[in-house]
């Protein structure tokens, strides 16, 4: 008899739907949440699931954060929650900051602009 079987790492996002000011760059984002998971295939069919752990990265900032599994348990069944700060536990911070700096003049500026407002070269 011959088997076909295997260990991968999983990922599963979620529809969820939760604008939000970021705490970390200070700007909207909304909140996408998704679960990672190891994972048994028996002929290329997931049999079982294991180590389930649920994170929040912000679309604004790539922050990352763990999501409280209690939390995560009941977005993955498709109830309508609401995430709270006391949910999250910062994994990994984000890369974007709260100035733009203009490649051509280095201009520096908060605003959201597409265009720097001293040379007009897009951001």
């Amino acid at each position: 008899m011959f088997f076909i079987m295997g260990i991968t790492q999983g990922r599963k996002d979620f529809n969820f739907n939760q604008m939000v000011i970021c705490s970390h760059c200070g700007s909207y984002g909304r909140y996408q949440v998704y679960m990672t998971y190891m994972c048994l295939s028996l002929f290329f069919l997931p049999v079982f699931k294991w180590n389930k752990q649920y994170y929040v990265q912000m679309s604004c900032c790539n922050t990352l954060y763990a999501l409280d599994p209690v939390i995560g348990k009941r977005i993955a069944r498709g109830e309508d929650i609401e995430i709270l700060p006391e949910h999250l536990t910062e994994v990994q911070t984000g890369w974007r900051s709260r100035y733009k700096r203009c490649g051509n003049c280095g201009f520096e500026t908060q605003e959201d602009y597409e265009y720097c407002p001293k040379c007009g070269r897009k951001f």
